[in-house]
């Protein structure tokens, strides 16, 4: 299985998983259905991120698979600073409501099952929406060319135009 295959498979292994529901018999069940997927792991950096975003780091950079991917949890109004991946980036939305967008373009709404596609050097941001929290899980495959170019915080006037 070569390097794009095995990404693949990963990607399409956490969307399936993402997207199965169970349907709860009792208040336990229920309360257990309603759980994140993967924990939400620790909070991030401020330098990178404006307001409380989580981090669980899933897989990370080695030079074998050379993909790094993780679930990141947004609270309501919280965001990515800009920045661009010298490869690519993939977002699946496994919780709540949020944003994307890309410089120059409109701000997009992403909800639960969406899935982004970014493209190499291009600059973004993407965040939980005003109101919601939102959880994705994103995928950076070869890292080998750097996995993330870091810049200014998005505004309050461009996060809520």
């Amino acid at each position: 299985m070569n390097r794009y295959t095995s990404i693949c498979f990963v990607v399409f292994a956490l969307t399936l998983f993402s997207c199965v529901e169970s349907t709860p018999k009792n208040p336990e069940a229920e309360s257990q259905s309603k759980k994140q997927i993967f924990d939400k792991g620790i909070r991030t950096s401020k330098e990178k991120f404006v307001g409380d975003v989580y981090m669980n780091l899933l897989v990370p950079e080695d030079s074998i698979y050379t993909t790094k991917s993780g679930s990141v949890t947004f609270e309501a109004g919280s965001r990515t600073n800009w920045h661009y991946h010298p490869s690519e980036q993939i977002l699946m939305v496994t919780e709540g409501t949020g944003y994307h967008q890309i410089e120059g373009r409109a701000k997009e709404t992403i909800v639960k099952g969406d899935v982004i596609k970014v493209p190499k050097n291009v600059k973004h941001w993407h965040g939980a929406s005003t109101d919601e929290a939102m959880t994705h899980i994103f995928v950076i495959p070869n890292t080998e060319m750097g996995a993330s170019v870091w810049f200014e915080p998005v505004s309050d006037a461009e996060f809520t135009e």
